[in-house]
């Protein structure tokens, strides 16, 4: 998805992606299965985005079938052509200024979207007739729209690193004896946080669509260790 966002953000007008046929990878990794339904999901934010969603077409194809290659480049760009250029063209009535801000959004939010519909991204889908409504136009408005946080609560954080340890992308910012701070343009939204966080400390809040409370000042920032007595009442 970074790559089809990062070809719109140049002003490409319309993305190709070409793979071999369901069941035929050389590799392991049917990863052919996972692209398809890459395309179907992002077909979908591409209407979230304004977006006419033929920009972006996937082909199966074998190395040796040529004429099918010659046959898709042909089609697609002729596609294209009718559409019109990139936030203009049929169906689209998109500034290029607020575009920009839309595929910058979406950018951010790439790993979060894939934690949140991995399952569904390595299902092997092995008909078109489930292709259309595998992502709903529904599934992804609530996806885009209720986007969740995470916040660290300065007040219950006894800085014990467990959850900077576990951040798959270190996005915690932590000093010992410092209250933890979780880096918000770092952070990917998957949860792991939350999961690993000590249930006696119980520190870490998840939040739908609210904005995060800023982090306390530097100064602000030692932690006051709970006594025995306090945990224990």
């Amino acid at each position: 998805m970074s790559f089809i966002l990062r070809a719109l953000s140049k002003g490409i007008d319309g993305v190709l992606i070409g793979a071999c046929h369901l069941g035929e990878c050389n590799y392991i990794t049917h990863g052919n299965y996972q692209a398809v339904n890459m395309v179907l999901l992002f077909k979908r934010i591409m209407e979230h985005m304004g977006l006419n969603p033929d920009r972006l077409r996937i082909q199966l194809m074998s190395g040796s079938e040529s004429n099918v290659f010659v046959e898709t480049i042909n089609s697609f760009v002729k596609r294209i052509k009718e559409i019109g250029p990139l936030g203009k063209g049929e169906g689209e009535t998109i500034s290029s200024e607020e575009l920009n801000t839309k595929i910058a959004e979406i950018s951010k939010l790439v790993p979060y979207i894939k934690v949140m519909k991995n399952e569904k991204l390595c299902t092997h889908l092995e008909s078109k007739d489930q292709y259309e409504e595998f992502f709903t136009k529904e599934e992804v408005e609530k996806l885009l729209n209720e986007v969740v946080s995470y916040y660290i609560d300065p007040a219950k954080c006894q800085a014990c690193m467990t959850c900077a340890r576990r951040c798959p992308v270190d996005a915690i910012i932590s000093v010992k004896g410092q209250i933890h701070i979780i880096d918000q343009d770092k952070c990917i939204k998957c949860g792991t946080c939350i999961q690993v966080c000590p249930p006696r400390f119980n520190a870490i809040t998840k939040l739908v669509n609210e904005a995060v409370p800023p982090p306390p000042p530097e100064d602000q920032r030692a932690v006051v260790r709970k006594t025995k007595e306090k945990e224990v009442a």
